[in-house]
């Protein structure tokens, strides 16, 4: 049996680039949580302020979170003996946990694992949005393994946060 080809998606919160018009903000949260409440589908102005949002030229000025989570890619990297690294982005940019999978599965993974880089339990996110988000996919590429790196363990992630602490102690 031939070896599965794996992708790691790093998948960020993403931000509103400073430059991004306010009142546009405003206007997809408010429409964001109204179909929130009623359970609905976006509507068609909702899905164009989120692609313009989504789209927006990013630079490191504008938009250091990308930048950031772009770095943090780069020195995980060396990490992953060979595996194709893609990063996602939940909201605010492209691309989205979902460009992320199609671009991974035009590569020929057939193996992928998504590990959010938000580290803490009780965010919506990393336990609600990203894991509905696989599920739904999981039908759209039957051919792809979903593994999702998630929770974190807190031990783990405390080491971590104590080595970083020991210079500045």
């Amino acid at each position: 049996m031939k070896n599965p080809v794996t992708g790691i998606i790093l998948v960020g919160h993403g931000a509103v680039p400073s430059d991004f018009p306010r009142e546009l903000v405003v206007e997809l949260k408010s429409l964001e949580g109204a179909r929130t409440a009623q359970n609905a589908l976006p509507s068609p102005r909702e899905q164009v302020l989120d692609r313009k949002i989504r789209t927006w030229p990013r630079t490191p000025r504008n938009d250091p979170y990308v930048t950031g989570l772009e770095s943090l890619a780069k020195h995980l990297r060396p990490f992953l003996d060979g595996a194709l690294l893609a990063v996602a982005y939940n909201e605010f940019c492209v691309p989205s946990l979902e460009g992320a999978i199609e671009e991974l599965s035009g590569l020929g993974v057939t193996r992928i694992i998504i590990v959010p880089s938000m580290l803490t339990p009780g965010g919506v996110h990393s336990e609600k949005e990203i894991p509905a988000t696989i599920e739904r996919l999981k039908t759209r590429y039957p051919s792809i393994s979903f593994h999702y790196a998630w929770p974190f363990d807190m031990g783990s992630v405390a080491g971590m946060l104590a080595g970083h602490l020991k210079p500045f102690r």
